[in-house]
């Protein structure tokens, strides 16, 4: 997994939880809604990056 993939998963959710924060703040709630819906998605695509780490880590373990 590359760092690159990795920051940009962590931008996703941090955006996501920004906009949520900001469409609370000002009574938007389309705005806080999609905020929550790109703070999930960002945080669905860091679970995805921890599972395939594992599944390499136990890939390597069974190769060796």
């Amino acid at each position: 997994m590359s760092i690159v993939k990795k920051i940009r998963h962590k931008a996703e959710t941090a955006g996501g939880a920004t906009k949520k924060a900001v469409g609370k703040s000002l009574g938007n709630e389309r705005m806080e809604a999609e905020g929550s819906a790109d703070q999930a998605k960002g945080q669905a695509k860091q679970a995805g990056d921890k599972l395939k780490e594992a599944g390499q880590k136990v890939k390597h373990i069974f190769t060796h």
